[in-house]
């Protein structure tokens, strides 16, 4: 399609764009005041990221697979196409599009908007599709290949990416494991010397989006020692920044160098800014929040946060966040909507974290970063709060956010990959605001609240949570009920170390990361006590449905009674339907 194609068909499909008043509906988010959110569109699938065109259109790539417990997607494509013909801020127009699961599709994260194409990103490529020309909203000719053969294994198999305007495609390839270690997620574990993954993950690679048919290989990368850089954006000045999630397990697989408190605290989210051979740190340095520095990571010689060694070379971070929010997208405001405050500064989607155990989860929201000339010019604002809901955990969180992107109207929208939800976001206070403003916070359940009892498992993994549940538990023939609330502690990490909770669940229901102990299926054993602590005990080196290794006594370093215990709480959990 010609540019002058292309702005016609924009300037016929573009609606007016006078700012709706704000919806009954909100989907549950809170807000600062002056701004408001509506349900632009619901259930559209795991939508992870999105772009919005010059005419308003909304393209979402959607994701599928063992992360989402191998559930059933929509009917059609992968991607989804969605406009609001009527200026109520909520799609009225629908069109899934792009190869369907039955032809091997799995969807993916990544899509982009350039010279009068869509790109997307799935399965191990990136495709791109002309826009249409005549009417309707959706693509309909066959893709064509930009890059194949990206990585798919390992613990990040996305990939998502961003063209700069110059045509720069700039792809994240998160690493394979989680901190290079010999045997991945294990106590007591090495780092690989040299980190051989480094040659083709953990980094951003460039191509030429106007290129067909280029493969992927070590050629092409542009910057490295990023664990996963999923959020990419670019400034006004040209300035590349990305987020970077940091490692995971400091506590679990290092317990005498760290507490549980460091565990849940450490290491940094971080925004960098990326440079043409820029190493950012990963494996062997993190960004540690209370020294504010880049430290040796304690499988390359550090000794829990004081030792520097070759850090001091590595490329630091222009602003940091909480452990384990887990930043899933960047969007950079450039519109004009939102007061002068807002300008140029940075909207982070946190996905929300699985390993804060024993303390409860974070993320979950939306934070805004000010920045000025590359760099955090004041603390960032949840700008965005309860997505969640009620269960801040992984496998109870009502909306998970995954993706950002700025409409021509200035609204920002913000995707959900648990359920499928698409919020749009406006600003109606006044336009003369000089100073940003967090969110209410948005209020949780906990054990201590009355309505822990109502919403089922408490927020995180509250040193009470299990208690109860695990008196009405059955017992292994020969067990005593004690020891299955000792095996509750051990569980949810009061006692031994052990994040099971965090990748289970705190109900034992599951998450993305691990799978339901509650149903009697088993995927690694009979159901026996004696089978369930064997597995414990060896770990699960090659998970069947789930993304997430377990290593042996789930990283942990767990005594025989702590391990026992354990084993007939899981137990327990797998055969209470059958009571």
């Amino acid at each position: 399609m010609s540019r002058l194609a292309l702005a016609a068909f924009l300037l016929a499909a573009a609606p007016a764009w006078a700012a709706p008043p704000c919806a009954d509906d909100d989907g549950g988010i809170s807000l600062p005041p002056g701004f408001c959110a509506s349900v632009f569109a619901d259930g559209v699938g795991h939508a992870r990221h999105l772009v919005v065109a010059p005419n308003g259109v909304v393209y979402v790539n959607t994701w599928s697979g063992r992360y989402y417990r191998n559930d059933k997607p929509p009917a059609g494509g992968f991607l989804v196409a969605l406009q609001d013909t009527t200026g109520d801020g909520r799609a009225d127009t629908i069109v899934r599009f792009g190869e369907p699961r039955e032809q091997g599709s799995a969807g993916g994260t990544g899509i982009a908007l350039f010279e009068g194409a869509l790109y997307a990103e799935v399965n191990d490529r990136i495709v791109r599709y002309a826009l249409p020309e005549n009417g309707g909203i959706a693509p309909s000719g066959p893709p064509e290949v930009v890059v194949s053969d990206l990585p798919l294994t390992g613990d990040h198999p996305m990939h998502p990416f961003a063209i700069d305007a110059e045509g720069h495609l700039y792809v994240d390839l998160g690493s394979s494991t989680n901190a290079c270690q010999s045997r991945n997620r294990t106590t007591g574990s090495k780092g690989i010397r040299p980190c051989v993954e480094l040659a083709t993950r953990a980094g951003i690679w460039r191509y030429d989006a106007l290129r067909t048919g280029q493969r992927f290989s070590p050629a092409e990368r542009f910057a490295t020692g990023l664990r996963n850089g999923e959020g990419i954006a670019f400034d006004a000045a040209g300035r590349i920044l990305a987020t970077q999630h940091g490692r995971d397990q400091l506590r679990e697989n290092w317990p005498d160098l760290y507490t549980p408190e460091q565990g849940a605290d450490e290491p940094a989210e971080e925004l960098v800014q990326l440079e043409p051979n820029g190493d950012y740190g990963w494996p062997t340095c993190y960004f540690d929040l209370e020294r504010q520095k880049l430290v040796l990571a304690p499988e390359y010689g550090g000794d829990g946060g004081n030792a520097i060694g070759l850090c001091a070379q590595k490329r630091a971070p222009v602003a940091v966040f909480p452990a384990h929010w887990a930043p899933n997208d960047l969007a950079l405001y450039d519109g004009g909507q939102f007061p002068l405050p807002y300008r140029g500064g940075a909207f982070i989607a946190f996905h929300g974290s699985w390993n804060r155990a024993p303390f409860p989860q974070g993320g979950y929201n939306v934070v805004f970063q000010p920045l000025a000339d590359g760099k955090a010019s004041g603390p960032y604002v949840v700008f965005a709060d309860g997505f969640a809901g009620a269960v801040e955990e992984p496998g109870g969180a009502a909306h998970r956010p995954s993706g950002l992107a700025v409409g021509p109207d200035g609204a920002l929208y913000i995707s959900d990959d648990a359920h499928g939800r698409i919020w749009r976001v406006v600003f109606h206070g006044d336009a003369t605001l000089t100073k940003i403003e967090a969110a209410p916070s948005a209020v949780h359940a906990t054990a201590a609240s009355p309505r822990a009892s109502q919403v089922g498992p408490p927020e995180g993994t509250h040193p009470d949570s299990g208690a109860a549940a695990a008196v009405a538990l059955p017992t292994p023939p020969g067990v005593e009920p004690e020891r299955v609330a000792r095996g509750s502690r051990v569980f949810h990490g009061e006692v031994g170390g052990a994040p099971c909770a965090g990748c289970h669940g705190s109900d034992g229901k599951g998450s993305p990361q691990g799978p339901d102990l509650t149903g009697g299926q088993w995927l690694w054993s009979d159901g026996s006590l004696a089978a369930i602590q064997r597995t414990i005990t060896e770990g699960v080196a090659q998970p069947r449905k789930f993304p997430d290794v377990m290593p042996p006594m789930g990283g942990a370093r767990l005594s025989a009674e702590e391990l026992s215990a354990v084993a007939a709480y899981v137990w327990a959990l797998g055969h209470q339907a059958a009571r």
